[in-house]
């Protein structure tokens, strides 16, 4: 990847909708270019998929949480019985005294209850530790400058 590259990735994370012409400007490139660029960057995965961000409280989505699991057992290969669960937002596999961290997005406390119940049934699960968010700063994504 080079700098148009990484041009059009941040311009792309602004606003995915703009037009090609407008991409294009904004990297030096005509408007056939910056398509043909964006294709290639989709074609090499680096872009992954064009996706809308929702306001989580205009959908009731208001109890944010961050759940570290405990097991007994290596948890590496539980990664669709995670997915299955609508209300998990994102599950990683980690290293410490939790064996798979979880953010879970529930409409109430009451949600976030029933949705570490349902947590827990899955095989090699011992424990839940739940955090609640009480505010959010800033979320940002992935920068795709260099660091």
């Amino acid at each position: 990847m080079d700098h148009i590259d990484r041009t059009l990735l941040a311009q792309l994370q602004q606003d995915a909708t703009q037009p090609y012409a407008a991409l294009g400007k904004a990297a030096g490139l005509s408007a056939g270019a910056a398509h043909e660029r964006v294709r290639k960057l989709r074609e090499r995965g680096i872009i992954r998929r064009t996706t809308v961000e929702v306001d989580p409280a205009a959908v009731g989505s208001v109890v944010l949480a961050y759940v570290m699991v405990e097991s007994t057992s290596w948890m590496g290969d539980s990664a669709q019985d995670f997915a299955a669960l609508p209300e998990v937002l994102e599950a990683h596999v980690i290293a410490g005294s939790a064996s798979v961290l979880l953010k879970v997005r529930t409409a109430t406390t009451e949600q976030l209850q029933d949705v570490l119940r349902r947590i827990y049934a899955i095989d090699g699960v011992s424990g839940t530790q739940a955090t609640v968010v009480l505010e959010t700063f800033f979320e940002r994504p992935l920068s795709p400058h260099e660091s």
